[in-house]
């Protein structure tokens, strides 16, 4: 089963590759990166690219000032509410993002965040932070399970911990992979994510793959390559990193 797994996701990827190499191909040189050099010297590439971005960063660190917080409060003092974020955790996933963006655009129409560029580049983000809620949510919540909450808490407290030191210098790299694990989600899917930015006119990666699939024929398949390579790359940075910042707080609680 692995084995046919990793056979049905290597297969197309294989294919998209061959295909993005035949651009301009000559004679007796089997393979072009013509449609790679056309990608990668566009400027729209890179504006859609850092769009995006900037989008998957935003939503991420939004999302983890809201969840990690009331977790740690509901797991502590209000234990009885966890069913009920639980459940809440699956609206996103059984409410259909097209509906969503819908709901959106009727609630706030003819306001400020429908009637300005800026304003719906804020209703998207806000957008991206509900439907990325369940999987930014599940790894916090695995990772506040795996740790007696309410022993931590009473024992800083003891020594004279406030209720923001708690949070920042205890509890948070406590659960820093928690946090970690529904950041890489996070920014898969905000980076992939078509619906939501097309319906709000905002100039995504995603959109921009669309475009450039409707008028061009090797590029496309270039950029998605492309997409797929930095996707990896940036979710092994926040890796990277996540490991350094793991080994800098076990030295600081050893000291």
């Amino acid at each position: 089963m692995l084995v046919l797994g990793g056979l049905y996701l290597l297969i197309p990827l294989i294919a998209t590759i061959q295909f993005s190499l035949q651009a301009q191909t000559r004679s007796g040189i089997p393979i072009s990166f013509q449609a790679y050099v056309n990608v990668l010297s566009s400027g729209e590439f890179y504006t859609h690219l850092l769009f995006s971005l900037g989008a998957a960063i935003i939503t991420i660190i939004i999302s983890t000032v809201l969840l990690v917080p009331t977790s740690y409060w509901i797991f502590l003092k209000m234990p009885y509410l966890i069913p009920i974020l639980e459940f809440l955790t699956l609206l996103p996933i059984v409410i259909p993002v097209v509906v969503l963006t819908f709901g959106l655009i009727t609630i706030y129409n003819n306001t400020a965040l429908t009637n300005s560029g800026q304003g719906a580049y804020l209703l998207m983000i806000g957008a991206y932070v509900v439907i990325t809620f369940p999987y930014s949510y599940r790894p916090i919540s695995a990772a506040l399970q795996a740790i007696n909450v309410k022993t931590l808490t009473e024992a800083s407290q003891s020594l004279g911990a406030g209720w923001f030191t708690i949070l920042v210098r205890v509890i948070f790299p406590n659960i820093w992979v928690g946090v970690l694990n529904g950041a890489f989600i996070t920014f898969a899917i905000v980076m992939g994510e078509y619906t939501i930015s097309s319906l709000l006119a905002q100039q995504s990666f995603s959109t921009y793959m669309l475009d450039a699939n409707s008028r061009l024929t090797y590029e496309p398949a270039a950029i998605a390559i492309i997409s797929f390579a930095i996707t990896w790359a940036c979710i092994g940075l926040l890796q990277v990193i996540g490991r350094r910042s793991s080994s800098v707080i076990e030295v600081g609680g050893i000291h």
